[in-house]
């Protein structure tokens, strides 16, 4: 594709918008209305906390069942997102910098001293646009935070899903798109099953929301993680039978590492003498867990997330840097973010942190960093 087509093909049309707000249209409506477990946020400075609606799986299926049948009587085309991938990328990098205009302006009115709605205000306005003014903004009783990184989840699974049936009406359906699709799949149905735990993570009780984790979640997220199944369009790497278990076993470690680790601090949080792989679990200072997959490294969760990623590249085979752009860039992203997290964490918990970092002082992967 040369400059010009490129640039064309970036061009949001009125189509590309209509079906953006039908997306999240949906996403609120449905959010809102249809049932699912309550789940109590972390208590906030103030002594508040939000309560979270966790039905992200059922929105999500729903989603899926009324496209299917709207594609099955000739409503839509099943390549509508896959026809219009570079216009829709545009059109929400538009919108994700609408929206974080739109908080820069509420939060600096905002008169709101509750640990939620209470501005932060740096006096530098790059950085108050970037990491955000207020820690929960709100829109209509709707948690935007939460809100916003359910919607890039389950636009990853749309997109992929129209590159799939444009790869099967162009009959380039491969092995490699099927693994792809399939790993993919798992681990955002995995995601919703345990969507709960999200609001433990830390970008739910820790970062407000400004462009870095608007444009993460509504941008990044359905548009990169998706590299993979756009390039398997154009490419057909033939991969071998020993090239698929170890593709399969490495997707399996990473999801064991990324799934036990958050489901011990999610459970710990909520509980803190659960037991951790049926030992009473070993805590420093009385808030820091050093046992199980955190009592390996400080943050494995990380090392998961990074197998993961990796397991999604790795159909397409070694001919080209292109599908492996998100392991890279997660790889970049998550050692700058433990750095983050390390610097906050030593302020935070002082030398309870100290004696955390003696006993378990590997950061991410085990005798190596």
């Amino acid at each position: 594709m040369d400059l010009g087509l490129l640039l064309h093909a970036l061009i949001p049309s009125s189509t590309s918008f209509a079906i953006l707000a039908a997306f999240f249209t949906y996403s609120a409506i449905v959010g809102t209305i249809i049932p699912g477990k309550v789940v109590p946020g972390v208590i906030l400075q103030d002594g508040s906390r939000l309560h979270y609606r966790c039905n992200g799986l059922l929105s999500l299926l729903l989603l899926v069942a009324l496209l299917g049948m709207a594609a099955k009587m000739d409503y839509i085309s099943p390549t509508v997102i896959s026809d219009r991938g570079l216009e829709l990328l545009s059109a929400t990098f538009l919108l994700s910098c609408i929206v974080t205009l739109a908080l820069y302006a509420a939060g600096c009115k905002s008169r709101n001293q509750g640990s939620s709605l209470k501005p932060h205000l740096t006096g530098n306005l790059i950085h108050d646009w970037w990491f955000g003014i207020q820690l929960n903004p709100q829109f209509m009783g709707i948690d935007l935070k939460f809100f916003f990184v359910r919607a890039g989840m389950m636009g990853w699974l749309i997109i992929n899903l129209s590159v799939l049936a444009r790869s099967i009406q162009d009959a380039t359906l491969s092995q490699s798109m099927i693994l792809y699709q399939l790993f993919c799949v798992l681990y955002i149905l995995d995601y919703f099953f345990y969507e709960e735990y999200m609001t433990s993570t830390w970008d739910i009780i820790a970062e407000r929301l400004g462009f870095m984790l608007v444009f993460g979640d509504l941008v990044w997220i359905p548009f990169s993680f998706s590299i993979q199944g756009w390039w398997l369009l154009n490419n057909k790497p033939e991969l071998t039978t020993a090239s698929v278990i170890a593709n399969c076993f490495v997707f399996l470690i990473g999801y064991l590492v990324f799934r036990g680790a958050n489901k011990q601090k999610h459970v710990f949080k909520k509980n803190p003498k659960a037991p951790i792989w049926g030992r009473p679990p070993k805590v420093i200072g009385g808030r820091l867990l050093a046992s199980g997959f955190w009592g390996v490294a400080r943050h494995c969760n990380y090392l998961g997330d990074l197998l993961l990623a990796l397991s999604f590249s790795l159909p397409c085979g070694i001919s080209s840097p292109i599908p492996y752009f998100y392991p890279i860039y997660l790889l970049i992203l998550l050692i700058w973010r433990e750095r983050r997290d390390e610097a906050r964490c030593a302020t935070k918990y002082k030398e309870v942190w100290a004696e955390y970092c003696k006993l378990v002082p590997w950061r991410i992967l085990p005798y190596f960093y």
